[in-house]
């Protein structure tokens, strides 16, 4: 477990992973100290933030810890009340024994290029019965699915193995941690995050979680590797497709062809288009830029979005007090080929 006490004040080390994401830039940044240290990537910025227990938003527990998972180092953090966690998590009031079987199930985030979400831990706290969790890219630019290098954009050449390793801290680490039901554990994904679960995760492994729900907010990518079982998850799990009216322009055409490519799953599995169109819904009401859900800022609507998951993924009506829609659970169905009317971001690096 990393605990290194950081050389820096924690708000200005967040402020720094913030323009990562915000700006889509996930390069090393100076020393801020201007003390002639060395640059550091982001990974190791990150790695400077002590891990440990805090509080979260509805005054439940945060457990911010490292695992080491095929080989590498995931940092995750599992927001719970205390008394679900297990006394191996050495948490003040757990009280369930290492891989018992909890009545909450879980909602596990997979953040955007930069890592601005593992920190904020949007989905933090019990939402709709589920428990919060976060997991933190394997990258030296804490990007999911490229674990080395410069940002490629779309090109996630480790979204494979990334996708087996949060598969495996799931169902392999998470039960020695906390109680949680493992029938009823949801994804979120944020821009670089949502490409991998889609890309990458959903065909692989989603016959493993179905029955829940995906909700990928501000990016998508078709099936980059074989889909497994597909049989199996399109008839039963929801899958949301947020996005907004200024999108980035190499999220433009990406979007839209993963929407039809779940679709289509859905439709080589015998779904009729009204059973699809309740199962895979999409939105790009907003008028905000990338992630810009709330038309404010990326860290707010994004907010905004894990604010609302119960009512779009869990049976709600969809309505979204900040949207100027009815509702976000328009039917993919005849709605596959967003059009986005702003202009959208232009970016000097290609992470998102």
């Amino acid at each position: 477990m990393l605990n290194i006490r950081s050389p820096l004040p924690p708000l200005l080390l967040l402020f720094i992973l913030g323009i990562f994401a915000a700006t889509s830039y996930a390069a090393p940044q100076r020393n801020p100290n201007g003390n002639g240290r060395a640059s550091q990537t982001p990974q190791q910025q990150a790695a400077a933030i002590p891990q440990g227990v805090s509080e979260a938003t509805d005054g439940s527990t945060i457990l911010d810890t490292t695992a080491t998972v095929n080989g590498v180092n995931l940092r995750f953090k599992i927001s719970a009340p205390a008394d679900q966690f297990s006394t191996l998590s050495n948490v003040t009031g757990a009280a369930q024994r290492p891989n018992a079987a909890g009545t909450l199930g879980i909602n596990v985030l997979l953040h955007g290029d930069g890592g601005q979400s593992f920190f904020d831990f949007p989905n933090q706290a019990v939402q709709g019965n589920l428990l919060g969790v976060v997991i933190l890219a394997p990258s030296e630019q804490l990007l999911w699915g490229q674990r080395t290098g410069p940002p490629s954009g779309l090109d996630r050449a480790d979204g494979a193995a990334d996708s087996l390793a949060v598969r495996d801290l799931i169902v392999d680490v998470l039960p020695q941690f906390v109680a949680f039901d493992p029938t009823n554990v949801f994804f979120t994904g944020v821009s670089g995050g949502s490409l991998t679960l889609s890309g990458f995760f959903m065909p692989a492994h989603l016959a493993e979680f179905a029955g829940t729900g995906v909700l990928l907010m501000c990016g998508g990518l078709e099936p980059q590797v074989d889909v497994v079982n597909a049989s199996a998850f399109v008839g039963k799990t929801k899958i949301h497709f947020q996005s907004t009216q200024g999108e980035l322009e190499l999220l433009q055409p990406a979007i839209p062809a993963a929407i039809q490519a779940f679709e289509d799953l859905a439709a080589a599995a015998g779904l009729g288009a009204q059973e699809i169109g309740a199962l895979q819904t999409v939105d790009n009401t907003p008028l905000g830029g990338h992630c810009e859900f709330d038309e404010q800022g990326f860290v707010s609507g994004i907010q905004l979005i894990a604010d609302n998951f119960a009512n779009i993924m869990q049976g709600g009506n969809g309505a979204v007090n900040g949207i100027n829609a009815a509702t976000v659970l328009t039917p993919v169905v005849g709605n596959e080929d967003l059009q986005f009317s702003l202009q959208a971001a232009k970016r000097d690096s290609l992470s998102i």
